[in-house]
């Protein structure tokens, strides 16, 4: 909606404005992926944020430094990307190592989590792989604007046909009604929407994960905050963290959290699912 356009544009200035104004950096702003549970989604509270298990483990691993975690949620993955490319936002809550951000992010080490990428098909209608030579001749979708290494990112571009849907949602109602014939994603955050949309008796996944990708948190060049001890202050409080085991106790924590949530009704097995 256009009003929602204004206001979250509107929110970016103030909170960019305000963090300026008070100096690096008291505070910095973070957004991600709106539906990428467990690991962040839209605080249904306040919309406008975000929480999940990135959330609490910047804010832990900020924790002593003085700096205060603000989120903010730009309704796509796609949007976050370019606010954080322009400096209007800080920093991504997680996103994958690529050639291209890394011309425009700096990355936190270590990386927070390991994330499997899978291949999601209709139930019912499996086919062998194993290999990406095995998707040559199918049709695949995934969300716009999702990077699954270099190494994949490649050999799609090159070699297969995957659309881009403009939502995972869209994605999974394209495979339910037959558009194409599977859909790669990451495999947690893909269980849970499923679980969310009452579609997880429709789908199964196929044996063995497309690759497995790193996920960290980054920080815009352009950000205000961007400084050689906020990179300090983030990679020891990672390395902290990621020696107490503390990304895999809050990945559990906020997975618990999210399935509790939903009690969706689901639609029945066969059923047209309108994309």
């Amino acid at each position: 909606m256009r009003w929602a356009g204004w206001a979250v544009g509107g929110l970016i200035w103030t909170l960019s404005a305000t963090a300026a104004a008070s100096g690096p950096c008291e505070r910095i702003v973070v957004t991600g992926d709106p539906r990428y549970p467990p690991v962040l989604w839209a605080d249904p509270e306040e919309p406008s944020r975000l929480t999940g298990a990135a959330v609490e483990l910047l804010e832990r691993a900020l924790e002593g430094s003085g700096v205060k975690v603000e989120t903010l949620n730009v309704e796509s993955y796609a949007a976050a990307q370019e606010e954080v490319r322009s400096g209007r936002i800080d920093m991504l809550a997680g996103a994958f190592l690529t050639p291209e951000r890394l011309g425009y992010m700096d990355y936190v080490h270590p990386a927070y989590m390991e994330v499997p990428s899978v291949l999601f098909v209709k139930r019912g209608e499996s086919f062998a792989y194993s290999g990406w030579d095995d998707l040559r001749d199918k049709r695949g979708s995934t969300l716009a604007n999702t990077s699954f290494g270099t190494a994949f990112d490649t050999y799609a571009r090159e070699h297969l046909n995957i659309q881009q849907a403009e939502s995972i949602e869209q994605a999974f109602r394209q495979l339910l009604n037959g558009r194409v014939d599977y859909v790669v994603f990451q495999r947690h955050q893909g269980q849970a929407l499923a679980e969310q949309l009452g579609f997880s008796e429709q789908l199964d996944m196929l044996d063995g994960s497309v690759i497995n990708e790193q996920l960290y948190f980054t920080i815009s060049h352009n950000s205000a905050c961007n400084s050689p001890e906020l990179r300090g202050a983030l990679a020891q409080g990672m390395h902290r963290l990621s020696q107490e085991g503390e990304p895999r106790r809050l990945f559990e924590k906020y997975r618990d959290q999210w399935a509790g949530r939903f009690d969706v009704a689901r639609p029945e097995a066969g059923a047209e699912v309108a994309d």
